[in-house]
């Protein structure tokens, strides 16, 4: 019995590309980029080649991250060279790092919001003000530990809610010593069971006023109508947002970091224009600082990465003061000091320039773009409290 190929398998069958009807080449058509292989075929052709591209993929990565972390510059000079075929591509690879990165930094970082969330309760139960005080302690010294896990990574936006915690701790702590010694708040109104002034009003006060919407709205004479409402809107998503990080501040933490990978995604070609700007003699083309910049932040969210993972293994198996926990110090450290000086490097080998002006601009764009970056990290910090 005879059989018949089937053209849409068999690049020899089919001779001529079936939409423009050019001789045909390879598995794709020169003319128009149609492929020999389209769906219509059988399943299992189908997802052997979705198969085959994810083991490409991950093939690729493996080739990719290396070079990113261990050798400044050297996919940036290998896209320049034309070699790319080899790694993964530049957005992809940032993509990828960024999302990972912050998903896991949402899994390991972490705020103690129960302690934090219900200080009056935890503080009604002591009887004394020594007591007060140890559990005052107890808890500023949990919030401080989860402090500097942060501090140094983008993960410290969420301090702001760690100090939000630690603030009506103090009050909180205060206001049970001052019911116990039987006196008066600052303002010498009476104290409550819970410990906080009785009449107490909380408000979000602007240009002066407590806001409100009805009687004090914030309203710019620029924006139409629709705009302030949307604008009110938001205060008071943040504003009822507010109580709602003193009892929980890890919902804000979780809300920070799934901002901040589009955050880095806004300020890539950002950073590439101020490339641009540094290395204007050099006529290099936009689109090779664009490629400098990508791979720049996305060496940056695989050390994150790396310092996270590290920081698990510290916490879980390694208690403070040990010397396996010194030896887990030394080691996110060592991981923290060589972003600068792979980023320097970098410079040095994409731009070659001489030392000295290669530190100069080293510096400048440092400075310049961290400001930057403070600016971005405390718009998703507002986007965060609003969106939480």
């Amino acid at each position: 019995m005879n059989i018949t190929p089937n053209p849409a398998d068999d690049t020899s069958v089919a001779a001529v590309c079936r939409n423009c009807k050019e001789a045909l080449h390879g598995p794709h058509c020169h003319a128009c980029g149609q492929p020999v292989k389209g769906l219509m075929r059988p399943l299992g052709s189908v997802l052997g080649d979705l198969l085959d591209s994810v083991f490409d993929f991950d093939a690729r990565i493996v080739r990719t991250l290396k070079p990113l972390y261990l050798r400044p510059g050297f996919l940036s000079l290998e896209y320049f060279a034309g070699r790319q075929v080899r790694y993964v591509t530049p957005f992809r690879l940032f993509f990828f790092l960024a999302v990972l990165a912050f998903f896991v930094a949402r899994l390991t970082v972490h705020v103690d919001g129960a302690g934090a969330g219900e200080p009056p309760q935890v503080f009604a139960k002591a009887t004394t003000v020594a007591a007060v005080e140890q559990a005052r302690d107890a808890q500023l010294a949990q919030m401080a530990q989860a402090k500097r896990e942060m501090t140094g990574t983008p993960a410290a936006a969420g301090i702001v809610g760690i100090e939000a915690g630690e603030q009506r701790i103090r009050e909180a702590a205060d206001a049970r010593i001052r019911e116990l010694q039987g006196k008066p708040d600052s303002a010498g109104k009476a104290v409550s069971k819970a410990g906080k002034p009785a009449d107490t009003q909380p408000g979000l006060v602007i240009n002066g006023q407590v806001w409100d919407a009805d009687k004090h709205p914030v309203t710019i004479s620029w924006l139409p109508a629709f705009g302030n409402r949307w604008l009110n809107d938001q205060v008071k998503r943040g504003s009822d947002n507010v109580e709602r990080l003193k009892r929980d501040p890890g919902a804000f933490k979780d809300a920070v970091l799934s901002v901040i990978p589009t955050t880095l995604f806004v300020l890539v070609p950002v950073f590439a224009l101020m490339l641009k700007g540094a290395f204007l003699l050099q006529r290099r083309l936009y689109m090779e600082h664009l490629i400098v910049a990508l791979h720049s932040h996305a060496f940056m969210c695989l050390s994150l990465l790396l310092v996270l993972l590290a920081a698990v293994p510290a916490e879980t198996f390694a208690p403070d003061g040990t010397w396996l926990n010194s030896v887990f110090d030394w080691v996110i450290a060592l991981l923290l000091l060589w972003v600068p000086v792979h980023l320097l490097w970098m410079q040095k080998r994409v731009y070659a320039q001489a030392w000295p002006i290669t530190v100069l601009k080293f510096g400048v764009l440092g400075v310049l773009y961290s400001v930057l970056l403070a600016f971005a990290v405390t718009a998703a910090a507002l986007i965060g409290l609003v969106e939480m």
